[in-house]
C-alpha cells in the first residue's frame, strides 16, 4: 500500500458505493493513497451496498446518493435499522439539500465534490481526514433518534438576550437540531452557531434548522441583528463574532480567514466563543457539540473567566468526543451532560436572574 502518512496496525476498512466507475477509482486512488486505508469493497448502488455491508462489515462506507435501483437516502434507512455504520457522503454542492436529508438519516459526514467536473485530487486530503475521524468515533451514538416537537416555554424574557453560542464539527448538524428542536420557539435567548462546514452549506443547514425547530434561523451576515428566538449560522469557511453597535443593540461581524489558516477551523468556535464573553460577559452560555479536535477548548476559559455558563456533551450522546473532551480538560466546564440534559440547563439558563 503507498503513502506517507502513520502507520495504524489496525486499517480502516472502506466500502466505496457509487454508481460512476470514474468517480469510485479517483476515491478508491486517493483512499488508498494514504497509509492505514483499504478499500474492501464496491458497489454501485443501494441494493448492491447492503448486501456488501452486511458480508464484509466495513468500518466505513464513502456514499453517492444519486444511484439507480436503490437511492442512497433508501440505504441510509436501511443500513441504519439493521447495521449502524459510519457512512461519509460524497456529493456535488448543487445537491447541498440532499445532503441533509442524508444527515437527518444517519450519515455521519459529507465531502463536497468540486464543481464543473474538476478533478477529485482537490479534496483528497478531506477524504482521508473522514478516515481519520473513525478512530474518535463513538459507533453507538451513531443515528440517535430526533425528539419530537419543542417543549413548553420556561424563563422570563429579558432586556437584552442571553446568547447561547454552540460550536460543533463531526456529527454537529445532527447534534444542533436535535439540540435546538428541544427548545420552545419563544425561548427568551439569542443563538449563534460555529459548525465546521463549507461554505455554500452553511446557508442550507440554517434553513433546515429553521424548519425542524421553529426558531428563526439563518446564515449570519455583517450586521445581523441577536434577538431572542434567532439562530445565526457562521457562514461556511468564514469568522463569526458578536459585537455591540454605539447604540448599544448586539450584531455580528464575519471574518475572512488569515491567510495559511486551517479551513477546518474556519468558522471558528473559539473566536466565536471569545467575541460572545467579551460583549455580553456573564450572560453568555458556550456549549460545546461532538467533534473532532481541540476548537472551543480556549473560548470555554473565556467565557468561563466572564462569568458565563460553560456546557459540553458528554460521550453519552457525542458521536466524537474530541471536542468536548478538550473542554472538559480545561478544569472551566460547569457541566458535562447529554444532549437532553443539556437542553434542559440551557432553559434553566434563560431564566435564571
Amino acid at each position: 500500500m503507498r503513502g506517507t502518512g502513520r502507520h495504524w496496525a489496525k486499517p480502516t476498512r472502506v466500502l466505496l458505493v457509487d454508481d460512476s466507475d470514474a468517480t469510485r477509482s479517483a476515491v478508491g486512488r486517493i483512499l488508498e493513497g494514504g497509509t492505514g486505508v483499504v478499500i474492501v469493497g464496491v458497489a454501485r448502488d443501494g441494493e448492491e451496498a447492503l448486501r456488501e455491508v452486511l458480508r464484509l462489515q466495513p468500518d466505513l462506507v464513502f456514499l453517492d446518493l444519486q444511484m439507480p435501483r436503490m437511492d442512497g437516502f433508501t440505504f441510509l434507512r436501511l443500513l441504519m435499522a439493521r447495521r449502524p455504520t459510519p457512512v461519509v457522503v460524497v456529493s456535488s454542492q448543487s445537491h447541498r439539500a440532499d445532503v441533509f436529508k442524508a444527515l437527518e438519516l444517519g450519515a455521519l459526514d459529507f465531502v463536497a465534490k468540486p464543481e464543473d467536473g474538476a478533478s477529485l485530487d482537490g479534496i483528497a486530503g478531506a477524504l482521508l481526514e473522514k478516515c481519520e475521524l473513525l478512530r474518535a468515533l463513538r459507533p453507538q451514538n451513531l443515528g440517535q433518534p430526533r425528539p419530537q416537537g419543542a417543549r413548553p416555554l420556561a424563563g422570563a424574557t429579558l432586556d437584552e438576550p442571553r446568547v447561547v453560542a454552540v460550536g460543533a464539527s463531526t456529527g454537529g448538524p445532527q447534534a444542533i437540531g436535535r439540540l435546538l428542536s428541544q427548545l420552545p420557539r419563544d425561548v427568551s435567548l439569542a443563538f449563534v452557531v460555529a459548525q465546521h462546514m463549507p461554505d455554500k452549506f452553511t446557508a442550507a443547514f440554517a434553513e433546515r434548522l429553521g424548519r425542524a425547530t421553529g426558531l428563526s434561523a439563518q446564515e449570519a451576515g455583517e450586521g445581523d441583528v441577536v434577538a431572542e428566538g434567532r439562530v445565526l449560522v457562521a457562514p461556511g469557511g468564514r469568522h463569526l463574532e458578536v459585537r455591540r453597535r454605539r447604540d448599544g443593540t448586539l450584531c455580528t461581524a464575519v471574518a475572512d480567514p488569515e491567510p495559511g489558516e486551517r479551513r477546518g477551523h474556519c468558522p471558528s468556535v473559539d473566536r466565536l466563543f471569545r467575541s460572545v464573553a467579551e460583549t455580553v460577559g456573564a450572560r453568555a452560555c458556550g456549549v460545546i457539540l461532538t467533534g473532532m479536535g481541540r476548537d472551543g477548548r480556549e473560548g470555554v476559559r473565556a467565557v468561563k473567566a466572564r462569568g458565563g455558563l460553560t456546557l459540553a456533551e458528554s460521550q453519552e450522546t457525542a458521536v466524537v468526543y474530541g471536542m468536548p473532551q478538550a473542554a472538559a480538560e480545561t478544569g472551566a466546564l460547569d457541566e458535562l451532560l447529554p444532549l437532553d440534559g443539556l437542553a434542559e440547563r440551557i432553559l434553566r439558563f434563560a431564566g435564571e436572574p
